[in-house]
């Protein structure tokens, strides 16, 4: 499998992420973070934080975390202001 397969691989496979082969255990520490800071009732508890600190230094959790709230920041503000897609992240169809 080619680095790019592998893209393509994860990428269809994202919604499925948990139970999928396809993603490292950084990769899964990340995904977690990340539906945890994005949906509401979820909490980033000690447990999380410490397999994230396994797998990340100190500046990339910091960054990841910069990474995570922008994107959830966008993904409120430009529905509010008709921001719409410019179509440079083509996804596949399911």
């Amino acid at each position: 499998m080619t680095e790019i397969d592998g893209g393509e691989a994860k990428l269809a496979d994202l919604g499925n992420w948990r139970e999928s082969r396809a993603f490292s255990e950084p990769e899964r520490a990340a995904l977690e973070y990340a539906e945890r800071m994005t949906y509401t009732g979820q909490k980033v508890d000690d447990g999380l934080f410490g397999r994230l600190r396994a797998q990340f230094s100190e500046p990339q959790v910091v960054e990841l975390t910069a990474a995570i709230a922008l994107e959830n920041f966008r993904s409120k503000f430009n529905p509010a202001l008709g921001v719409e897609s410019q179509g440079f992240c083509l996804l596949p169809r399911r």
